[in-house]
């Protein structure tokens, strides 16, 4: 194997592992506070919509000029608070109406996609949202000099890989290092205990619930950006993957961290094993290197789902009155 095809795996590995980063960081918060979150993909859909449709107008429709830094930083923006606004739909039916959590996560999921493929018919007049990827940074300056890591971590990059590590240091202080954190983490393993020292267990899952709809809405923007060029609205399952690296990580951000470069390894191994000679003169079918990656996080998850632990209150509407 070429030392390019070495780096261009490790860019694609980069390019699928940050927004599964982003987005299972948004289910921990959520369901480290008690809510679970099924509804990432719906969340990540809906996100990565408005944030294409903008960029799309900015670039085609009214063809305003401005840096590329500055419209991509606006897009994440737009996608995070349509997270957010998709978000306070699923905690109010949790955590007002104690309603099935699972059940709505499902009914975010099958609107999402459907709406998007609506929204893009109805605004656009097709169904595929277009868009000029000019968000590449040839080369980190300073950084990109760096011998090895340089070529492989800091050229032919995105803004998005750099913030979605950012993302990751700033989510581990939160949830291990502040008083926010404590309480959130109190609701979810135990809300009797945590309401009964002040602690407001409904805002509390709100806060969780809120910060998980920004982080996935934002991760659907940060999958689009680097491989794609049109939003077809799908996001090829990353929402569930995600859930996949939450569950494999056992719910802590060091450990999602790896889970998600061991998923983004394999998916980017399976897309260019053509270029790996090892790989190519196996005589194996393409179809399998392809269908590899699926395969291998059901093993993985059936191996290590019995040793991880939620927390103890996920899925149950509190009951003030309850022990």
């Amino acid at each position: 194997m070429s030392i390019e095809v070495f780096y261009s795996i490790m860019h694609w590995t980069v390019y699928i592992m940050i927004p599964l980063i982003v987005v299972a960081l948004g289910g921990l918060f959520s369901e480290k506070s008690g809510v679970v979150n099924i509804a990432l993909e719906g969340k990540m859909i809906l996100g990565a919509f408005t944030g294409t449709m903008f960029i799309h107008y900015m670039q085609r429709v009214w063809e305003v000029q401005i840096h590329a830094a500055l419209l991509l930083l606006l897009t994440l923006l737009i996608a995070t608070l349509t997270g957010v606004v998709v978000s306070l739909a699923h905690a109010f039916a949790s955590i007002n109406l104690r309603a099935n959590q699972v059940i709505s996560g499902i009914a975010i999921n099958m609107f999402a996609a459907a709406f998007a493929i609506y929204g893009a018919q109805t605004i656009i007049d097709t169904q595929h949202i277009h868009f000029t990827n000019v968000f590449r940074i040839e080369s980190v300056p300073l950084l990109g000099n760096i011998p090895f890591l340089g070529p492989m971590l800091f050229r032919n990059t995105y803004l998005t890989s750099l913030l979605g590590i950012v993302i990751l240091a700033v989510a581990a202080f939160v949830l291990y290092k502040t008083k926010f954190g404590l309480r959130l983490r109190a609701c979810g393993e135990h809300p009797q205990a945590a309401d009964s020292v002040g602690v407001s267990v409904a805002k509390m899952r709100y806060s969780g619930v809120i910060i998980s709809g920004a982080l996935a809405g934002m991760g659907g923007m940060i999958y689009v950006v680097p491989v794609m060029a049109a939003f077809s609205g799908n996001v090829a399952g990353y929402g569930f993957l995600a859930l996949a690296v939450l569950i494999f990580g056992a719910w802590k951000p060091q450990r999602i961290f790896f889970a998600a470069f061991f998923f983004g390894l394999m998916l980017s191994v399976a897309s260019q094993f053509s270029g790996i000679p090892i790989l190519r003169d196996s005589g194996i079918h393409a179809n399998f290197f392809r269908m590899a990656p699926y395969v291998a996080t059901l093993i993985v998850l059936a191996l290590t789902s019995k040793n991880t632990l939620a927390p103890k209150a996920l899925g149950q509407a509190y009951d003030k009155g309850g022990r």
